[in-house]
């Protein structure tokens, strides 16, 4: 595999933004509606959200590059209520390259950046729904609870899983 992955820069926006529109609608148009999926992109994704989360380290994003190409991206940050638990709050790969290893290769640089600051545990939210969730569980993760999520007139009806990292 030809990949090589960095920590995403502000000039990286609209290349986040890229690949969440192409790799949500075949993510979610079995789980969610199509007036979701656009609500929530637009929300989540906004241009100045990105660049924002970037600039002030809000988020740190990861962009895995398959000869030369973007094609992955990941976002987590210590949790805001929690410093103590880091968040996995993104993590996408484009539908072609999925079942190369890439989600895995971005999980671990994840765990590795949450080993650095010396913390212990890794959370994301997932869909009830999304098939993600075995390869979820095949990383270590584990469901700690069932969390429902308004966003905007919307609900995201997630599991919270939690990895104890060591555990990889």
């Amino acid at each position: 595999m030809n990949h090589t992955f960095r920590q995403a820069t502000v000039n990286d926006t609209e290349t986040i933004r890229q690949l969440a529109e192409q790799t949500w609608w075949p993510t979610y148009s079995s789980i969610i509606s199509d007036e979701q999926i656009r609500f929530m992109l637009a929300e989540i994704y906004a241009t100045d959200k990105i660049s924002q989360q970037i600039a002030t380290n809000e988020q740190t994003f990861l962009i895995l590059e398959e000869v030369d190409e973007p094609v992955a991206f990941a976002g987590f940050s210590p949790r805001a209520e929690d410093p103590e638990i880091y968040k996995l709050h993104k993590l996408y790969c484009l539908p072609k390259t999925q079942g190369k290893g890439y989600g895995k290769i971005l999980i671990n640089a994840v765990v590795d950046e949450v080993k650095k600051a010396g913390k212990h545990i890794l959370d994301l939210n997932v869909n009830r729904h999304n098939k993600a969730l075995s390869f979820y569980q095949k990383m270590g993760f584990e469901v700690a609870y069932e969390e429902d999520i308004a966003i905007g007139p919307y609900w995201m009806n997630d599991y919270v899983m939690r990895l104890t990292v060591g555990s990889l």
